[in-house]
């Protein structure tokens, strides 16, 4: 294949996890991946009053996944 394709990034996903740090504002996704690789994305309010936890784990999911990208792009341009 010659391009990257968000379902060619999720089919390698094997597991998602999220962390709320003690500020209540920040939230972490660790995303793993099938070779055992992981990368992080986060997300945070500047108020705690804002914070909703789904919200901030599809934001940190989708800058984790932004970061999947562009290693699945640099890989691709290896071959």
């Amino acid at each position: 294949m010659n391009t990257v394709t968000k379902e060619s990034i999720e089919k390698k996903i094997v597991k998602k996890e999220y962390t709320v740090l003690e500020d209540g504002k920040t939230t972490i996704c660790n995303i793993y991946l099938q070779n055992g690789f992981t990368v992080r994305g986060e997300s945070s309010v500047v108020d705690v009053r804002n914070f909703h936890r789904e919200y901030g784990q599809q934001r940190a999911f989708e800058n984790a996944f932004q970061k999947l990208w562009v290693l699945e792009g640099y890989l691709l341009q290896e071959k």
